[in-house]
């Protein structure tokens, strides 16, 4: 093999910026270790700061505090449930172990602030093991200015995350901004918002610097790049790992400044770049069909640190419940760029006067179940009958309170999504059908039939709100059940979704060290993954919020100790 000529030096080099790349970091930093951290784009966030924030913790320190002790037999005993065979015990032992260690220490610090959900069901509540809230948390509010200049680097949050062109908001915003003419107490909260905002752009901001979700995850995370002095390189892609004769990663060729830059990472080199969702040869052999380009992440995953680490010898895991964590996505077509998508996550489906129907127009689904299992049940029922796209169908009363998709709530225009023919609306059940496609007296039948049911609170076909999760999202003040409402008279609406993604769940082998293993299950020298370049600790599976970086904080962590610690 020649002789590398390596043009920098570090002890530990990370390729990509979102939560498991900058944990890994902040945690090689914290041990004493020198640092790169390497990201393809020109933002600093990745899939993480895009997301909802969710962090799924067991065990953790604040989970008694939250109203939910837990027991590491009753979280054991929920995996059991839900992940089963799907993921190696010893991985998920490994996590369910070093979770709450990571939260500790990052928490301790001063890196991440996180709060326990004190009401927040786990997706499955009726199962063995199950806990009503505490095991998932959320960041705390951050505050953009703190990142002086560097805010514009931090990646952007969905469009659909904000309001007002770059407002951001939660769901505890969004109940008050609706209610803001008839409480007090709700117009005072919205008129905060709005004020703050409002400042935020006399002083020139591009978008509001009250921070939520996974976008605060990640700018808490940048933050602490930023006060330790942590060295990080944008728009510089990694096009290589570099190893020895013997197969250990030595370290990785990066394109930096108009040139390529031979990095050495004399404790290793840690992948985690998102994922595959936009790598459309390798999604095509590994998602079921039908698939297409209807994934949320940012189309900047393409599955390089995967194909960095095969090259390199490591192994992708072929045994999984499911290849990616599913989301039903509508999508605006646009003329003068990417189509906007947006994820049917927690706010519509779940609310009492909608239902879900199929090409057939038949109902197939309970449509306040989580978003993995909808699109789950969207497959299942394409096998037999066509239900890709399918298509969340409510009246103008549902439509005015809630929204549905892009349409917002509250009287907001929504002529030009109509125009654009993202939103369908009929005066009847026939006309809608007829824009649907599918046969008219089909759909006056299911509408008719989930009337009558829905009248008297109850769903015998699909159980609707029958679970602690289905009604945590529904309408509390709606009784007796809140995701139940008969639809009413026309207009209707409708919009078609797809099975869309958050994420890929397949990924490198690994160990219980993040360290990648090659096809005999043996670790590879100095590489390490974590976040989704990492074969899901959940199989595939999606049992409760967080649980995609709850494990990349986890093993971002869990690399960036063993990079540390080990022997070399």
């Amino acid at each position: 093999m020649d002789r590398i000529e390596w043009d920098k030096e570090v002890d530990a080099l990370v390729v990509g910026s979102g939560a498991g790349g900058m944990a890994a970091a902040l945690t090689a930093h914290e041990e004493g270790l020198s640092v790169l951290l390497v990201e393809k784009t020109d933002r600093i966030g990745g899939s993480t700061a895009i997301s909802g924030g969710a962090v799924w913790i067991p065990l953790n320190a604040q989970s008694a505090r939250a109203g939910h002790p837990d027991t590491l037999e009753q979280v054991w005993t929920y995996l059991e449930q839900t992940v089963g065979a799907a993921a190696s015990d010893d991985m998920k032992r490994a996590y369910l172990d070093a979770g709450p260690r990571m939260m500790d220490y990052l928490v301790s610090r001063g890196l991440l602030q996180l709060a326990a959900r004190t009401a927040s069901p786990d997706y499955y509540p009726d199962r063995p093991g199950a806990a009503m809230g505490g095991r998932s948390l959320d960041p705390v509010e951050f505050d953009g200015r703190k990142l002086g200049s560097r805010f514009a680097s931090l990646r952007d949050p969905l469009k659909e995350f904000t309001v007002l062109g770059g407002m951001m908001v939660n769901i505890t915003d969004v109940r008050h901004l609706l209610r803001a003419t008839r409480s007090f107490s709700a117009w005072r909260h919205s008129m905060a918002l709005v004020l703050r905002y409002g400042w935020d752009r006399a002083r020139g901001y591009h978008r509001g610097t009250r921070l939520l979700l996974g976008n605060a995850l990640a700018a808490q995370l940048f933050h602490g790049l930023l006060t330790r002095g942590i060295e990080y390189w944008l728009d510089a892609p990694a096009h290589a790992l570099l190893r020895d004769a013997e197969g250990r990663v030595l370290g990785a060729a990066i394109s930096h400044e108009g040139k390529t830059v031979n990095v050495r990472a004399r404790r290793g080199v840690v992948v985690a770049t998102g994922g595959f969702p936009w790598d459309p040869e390798r999604r095509a052999r590994t998602y079921p069909q039908p698939t297409g380009n209807w994934s949320m992440s940012p189309r900047d995953n393409t599955g390089d640190g995967i194909r960095l680490s095969e090259q390199a010898g490591a192994a992708l895991e072929r045994d999984y419940a499911s290849p990616a964590f599913w989301a039903p996505v509508s999508i605006l077509a646009s003329g003068n760029g990417a189509p906007l998508h947006y994820p049917h996550l927690v706010w519509d489906r779940a609310k009492p006067g909608l239902i879900a129907v199929n090409g057939a127009g038949e109902r197939f689904v309970n449509e306040s179940t989580s978003y993995h299992e909808f699109v789950q049940a969207m497959y299942r029922s394409h096998a037999d009958t066509p239900s890709i796209p399918a298509f969340l169908v409510c009246d103008q009363r549902f439509i005015d309170t809630w929204g549905l998709g892009l349409a917002l709530p509250g009287g907001r225009p929504r002529q030009h999504l109509i125009d654009q023919g993202y939103l369908l609306q009929a005066p009847t059940l026939a006309a809608l059908a007829g824009k649907l496609g599918t046969p008219a007296d089909a759909l006056q039948a299911t509408v008719e039939r989930y009337n009558s049911q829905a009248a008297q609170g109850t769903d015998p076909d699909f159980g609707k709100g029958s679970t602690a999760y289905n009604r945590y999202l529904g309408d509390p003040e709606h009784q007796p059940n809140p995701c139940l409402a008969p639809l009413g008279d026309g207009p209707y609406y409708a919009v078609k979704v797809y099975p869309g993604d958050i994420g890929t769940a397949c990924g490198i082998a690994a160990n219980a060290n993040a360290q990648a293993l090659d096809t005999a299950g043996a670790p590879i020298p100095g590489l390490y993954v974590a976040g989704n370049d990492m074969q899901s600790v959940m199989g595939g599976a999606y049992p409760a919020p967080g649980i995609t970086l709850g494990p990349a904080l986890t093993f971002g962590w869990v690399a960036g100790q063993h990079l540390a610690h080990a022997q070399h």
